[in-house]
């Protein structure tokens, strides 16, 4: 039989998603996993030099099989990145999962990134690219959630026990 993650978390980057995974996990007795983390393990590099090496249509493909993988086989608290949305049949695989979408408006994401340069896809003009990638990929989020629980100007403990609420949760 194959498991099925307790909660998959899904927002874009810099939400926070691998902490309140963490926190999720550790409160819910559970194992985590984050797609991110399986494909640099899996591919020996980083995100961004898959990205700068093979361009973004590969790492789309590698991350598609992460995610269906861990989506198989996890069967505690889930990250994805958060690009893994824009796939149709992740997005599909999705429906029936308990899935939270950790957002966050765009002055919360600049101070969080940092307008990080190890992220390629905010590498130049960072504010709007990241308006633009949230323009794109909001609804794909909305659609895929059972929840959504702001992040902005919440602690990492606040948005976890938000999440927990909104799934209706127990603690271990």
């Amino acid at each position: 039989m194959s498991a099925v993650p307790a909660v998959v978390l899904v927002g874009p980057m810099g939400v926070g998603k691998s902490t309140v995974g963490r926190l999720l996990a550790e409160r819910l007795g559970l194992g985590y996993r984050d797609t991110d983390e399986d494909i640099v393990a899996t591919e020996g590099r980083t995100i961004a030099d898959i990205f700068v090496d093979d361009g973004e249509p590969a790492f789309r493909a590698i991350e598609k099989r992460a995610v269906h993988t861990a989506l198989a086989e996890h069967g505690g608290v889930l990250a994805l990145g958060g690009g893994a949305v824009l796939d149709a049949d992740t997005r599909a695989l999705l429906a029936g999962h308990r899935v939270v979408y950790l957002s966050m408006d765009v002055e919360e994401a600049v101070r969080r990134t940092g307008l990080n340069v190890a992220r390629p896809l905010l590498a130049v003009n960072p504010r709007k690219q990241w308006r633009e990638l949230m323009e794109a990929r909001r609804h794909l989020y909305e659609e895929v959630a059972s929840a959504v629980v702001p992040t902005d100007g919440r602690t990492p403990e606040e948005v976890t026990q938000a999440a927990l609420d909104a799934l209706e949760l127990k603690e271990a």
